[in-house]
């Protein structure tokens, strides 16, 4: 192997740990269209998809969809929603987060 390749790939490797991602993108301008009491599980999964992860809260049924990336060379920017159902399968409430600023 030539020389000056193994520190350019030793280099690249470096970058590629300095980074992580995590979760997948989701339509986030829908989190508005959300409605506590009315929107059901299937049209979350319109809107969104599949989620990322599920889980139990308190005994219901929860959703997670979240996109998660950290780099040492620019700020982070994660943003997640988690979604919780009641026993009929309708948003009993959500929270949603993001690192990103307003746009104004």
């Amino acid at each position: 192997m030539n020389g000056k390749l193994l520190p350019a790939l030793a280099l690249a490797a470096l970058l590629l740990a300095a980074c992580a991602t995590a979760g997948r993108e989701y339509p986030e301008s829908e989190v508005r269209n959300i409605r506590i009491g009315q929107t059901t599980q299937a049209q979350i999964r319109s809107m969104f998809g599949s989620p990322w992860r599920t889980g139990l809260e308190n005994g219901h049924e929860t959703w997670t969809y979240g996109r998660y990336r950290y780099s040492i060379f620019e700020p982070e920017s994660t943003s997640d929603l988690k979604i919780r159902f009641d026993a009929n399968g309708v948003v009993a409430s959500y929270t949603y987060s993001t690192t990103d600023q307003p746009k104004r």
